[in-house]
């Protein structure tokens, strides 16, 4: 579980970054968002990413997701090396290995409840009646079995989130990516969410990075803290 300048050899990290730097805008205007990070986080292993606002946490968790790429550095996830992965490629890895879960939910509008849980689905390609029945059996297990055709503007915060949950893990993926998944609800909801999420990442023996400013939700739901500060592991522990 090495952090900076010393990233592990065991083989049985899920997730690997090597002296990941991500930088954007030009050369005359440059913001380095993460200045060499390195750490391993285990198979089944919760951490938790804190940190302030502009320390690099959400950068991090986007490219564990890829749902963007580092400028320097290498970054492995579910055994796979990001850096040479095309963009099907890429799609393909999102939608399968890692399940990635938002505070602002990310729910398409025009689509049911249901529509929304088939979509990681289509790019894996499964077929359309398994995609179905699929998606009719992750929102039954997050308790909305009788809202699968309301529309995300028919939902409330906390029934939305769980949709967004249903999402992210129906196919099961072997790492678990939760962006400040509870900051837009109230404290029940939000353990509420926490033990949806919770249960899956046992049941699947899945790994989980959480984001989050909260450190009691920190200290109770994960195993590790990583605490980042201005594009680098400042500190870590239990």
């Amino acid at each position: 579980m090495g952090l900076d300048g010393g990233a592990g050899d065991g083989d049985s990290a899920a997730i690997r970054a090597v002296g990941v730097r991500k930088v954007y805008g030009t050369r005359d205007a440059q913001v380095e968002a993460l200045r060499g990070i390195s750490i391993d986080v285990e198979g089944g292993e919760r951490v938790a990413l804190l940190g302030k606002s502009g320390s690099g946490k959400s950068t991090l968790l986007n490219l564990l997701g890829g749902l963007d790429r580092p400028s320097a550095g290498e970054l492995r996830v579910g055994g796979r090396d990001l850096h040479g992965l095309s963009g099907r490629q890429m799609a393909r890895f999102r939608s399968t290995t890692v399940g990635i879960i938002f505070q602002s939910f990310n729910l398409i509008a025009s689509r049911t409840a249901l529509e929304n849980v088939e979509l990681p689905m289509v790019f894996a390609g499964r077929s359309p009646r398994d995609r179905r029945a699929a998606a009719r059996t992750a929102l039954e297990s997050v308790g909305l079995g009788a809202r699968m055709n309301h529309r995300p503007d028919q939902l409330s915060g906390g029934e939305s989130q769980r949709v967004a949950i249903a999402r992210a893990l129906v196919n099961r993926p072997r790492v678990v990516l939760a962006d400040e998944p509870t900051g837009n609800l109230d404290s029940q909801t939000a353990r509420q969410v926490m033990a949806l999420i919770l249960d899956h990442v046992r049941e699947h023996d899945a790994t989980l990075v959480l984001v989050t400013h909260d450190e009691d939700l920190a200290a109770s739901c994960t195993d590790r803290v990583v605490r980042l500060a201005d594009g680098l592991v400042a500190a870590e522990g239990i």
